[in-house]
């Protein structure tokens, strides 16, 4: 960044989509939260690490990918695993090739409650953004977002992003 440079502001119109984005995320993050806690008892954070291992092979991914995949620090991933793990929904299994290695595995419990959880968050998720967007929107919001995410995730392997921590 240079320092001695005036910063490139956001135009009147910028600013107007910049604060859109970031109320419309908070709200569909809040309601989605709610709408987990109250059928689940869980965060949607926690609702994504179950999806996660579900789709894994074997119901099973090591900690340090899940933390990636999920893009949250390997001490907040702890945490986490941790409350699942009390709620008897995923159990953690050491790594026979790598002694400090863990993985977490999705329990049949926690298969359960994502089958019974699932139905209400796609409404949830539904209702809140694809039923609010026409197709073509829907696509532009998918290539948009596609595109910020690729400029935000840098390929190489060095990449200073908590997840990687």
């Amino acid at each position: 960044m240079n320092s001695g440079a005036e910063p490139h502001w956001l135009t009147a119109e910028e600013q107007r989509v910049w604060r859109s984005y970031l109320h419309a995320t908070t709200l569909l993050e809040d309601h989605l939260d709610r709408q987990l806690q109250r059928d689940a008892g869980m965060p949607h954070i926690y609702y994504g690490l179950l999806v996660k291992l579900a789709e894994a092979p074997r119901r099973r991914l090591r900690m340090t990918e899940l933390a990636r995949d999920a893009k949250i620090t390997r001490s907040r991933l702890s945490h986490a695993i941790a409350r699942l793990e009390n709620n008897g929904w995923v159990r953690r299994e050491d790594c026979p090739s790598d002694k400090r290695g863990q993985f977490a595995v999705l329990t049949d419990d926690g298969v359960e409650v994502l089958r019974r959880t699932a139905p209400g968050h796609v409404t949830a998720v539904r209702q809140a953004l694809f039923d609010r967007l026409s197709p073509d929107q829907q696509k532009a919001l998918g290539e948009i977002m596609e595109i910020v995410a690729e400029g935000l995730q840098p390929a190489d392997a060095g990449a200073d992003l908590p997840w990687l921590r």
